[in-house]
């Protein structure tokens, strides 16, 4: 009887073990950024779905780059992957291939991204690792793999179309003719692509309702996370009493920066004329660094954000154009750092206005709420408190990534 419960034990084990090795996928995942360092929200998103996914699945990754990748990029990631390919996209060869799109329907940020050498490259490295699963980050990415017939998923994240009709409602009349038409193409494009992958996930329910697409309620929602053993409480003094984060040559933050100091600081400094704004991120345009004065520092790219989140009273993310997720809303949220942002930056993240985080429909009501955080200590740490335990329960990398996974893996 023993010797028959060791055998039945013994089998139960290896087959255990059998199975998991058949859940265990291969996956390429394709991106139009190198995802380190983690200064922009995509790369953010595809830093963290990787990371997660590796813990279940083999993946090889492909990322192509217009700038010389970040030195420890390749390690970091290998760390996640059993191959990691880099392409570059040459100043000149994007120059060209923009020039010679005037006269194509294909959007020209997929032009840009878009290089055929690179594209038999990339299927090369597929018919090298037979892949169970192609994973395409952006539809800057779609053109590379449309052809290939293996089970694949796009993840639109953003609704880059919807993003540049805000742009376009608010660009200078020189502007215009070429977001429209840049618009237009985006659009039609999205619609197509939805058609060449089995599956497509995006940022949130939000964005979905903008896919230009009749069956876009197949689109999977897979919301981004916060890392809350990396962004968490930090007792530090407060050197600011609010600050602004992001990639500052992104359009929609420099639009925001602009809005936050020419249209709410104003206000705000008209009862609190010793307030101190801080404007901290990578990359700041010309347009972002002519708003630094005495009392707004505008601090270029930062070794760790965590400071300047931990050395503010209040956060603030008054964006007026753009899509997605606000992925600084979630960090300040999980440093417990009380938040105030506009109903576009609330669209996405759906956090309760009064609640967990304060909602302004205009300057004079934007810089109300931060006037009353800044003036009442108690208001502040309940709107603190409320969106560190939102974060918590709402946004977490690995819970969004199994989701994920499952999806790429069904």
């Amino acid at each position: 009887m023993p010797e028959t419960v060791l055998v039945l034990l013994f089998a139960s084990a290896l087959c255990q073990t059998v199975n998991s090795k058949d859940l265990r996928k291969k996956i390429v995942v394709l991106l139009s950024r190198v995802p380190y360092p983690l200064e922009k929200g995509d790369k953010l998103r595809a830093f963290h779905q990787i990371r997660e996914l590796s813990k279940r699945h083999d993946l090889v990754i492909c990322a192509l780059s217009d700038i010389p990748p970040d030195p420890h990029a390749y390690n970091v990631l290998k760390e996640y992957a059993s191959s990691v390919y880099f392409f570059h996209l040459s100043k000149m060869g994007i120059y060209l291939r923009l020039l010679r799109n005037i006269f194509s329907a294909k959007p020209f940020q997929v032009a840009y991204f878009f290089k055929k050498s690179i594209r038999s490259e990339i299927h090369e490295i597929i018919r090298k690792y037979q892949p169970d699963h192609i994973y395409c980050q952006l539809i800057r990415t779609a053109e590379y793999a449309k052809e290939i017939d293996i089970d694949k998923t796009i993840d639109y994240q953003d609704v880059f179309s919807f993003g540049l009709k805000r742009r376009l409602e608010i660009a200078p009349w020189y502007g215009k003719l070429l977001l429209n038409a840049e618009y237009k193409r985006v659009m039609r494009y999205e619609e197509q692509v939805f058609g060449w992958f089995n599956k497509k996930t995006i940022i949130s329910g939000p964005d979905r309702e903008m896919i230009p697409h009749p069956d876009r309620n197949q689109i999977i929602v897979i919301p981004n996370g916060v890392d809350t053993g990396y962004f968490h409480p930090i007792e530090m003094e407060k050197s600011f009493d609010i600050v602004f984060t992001g990639n500052m040559s992104y359009p929609p933050n420099i639009n925001g920066a602009e809005y936050l100091v020419k249209d709410i600081m104003p206000i705000v400094w008209s009862v609190l004329p010793g307030a101190r704004l801080a404007i901290a991120g990578a990359a700041p345009s010309h347009r972002v660094r002519l708003l630094a004065s005495d009392r707004v520092v505008v601090t270029g790219w930062v070794d760790d954000i965590r400071t300047y989140y931990a050395s503010s009273r209040v956060f603030i993310a008054p964006m007026r154009i753009g899509t997605g997720l606000q992925n600084k809303i979630l960090e300040a949220m999980a440093m417990q750092i009380p938040c105030v942002c506009s109903p576009l930056a609330n669209k996405a993240l759906n956090g309760k206005p009064g609640i967990d985080l304060l909602v302004g429909n205009n300057a004079k009501e934007c810089a109300q709420h931060v006037l009353s955080l800044l003036q009442n200590e108690q208001v502040r740490y309940d709107i603190a408190q409320k969106g560190y335990q939102f974060v918590l329960q709402n946004f977490n990398w690995e819970g969004t990534s199994l989701k994920l996974a499952k999806i790429l893996t069904a």
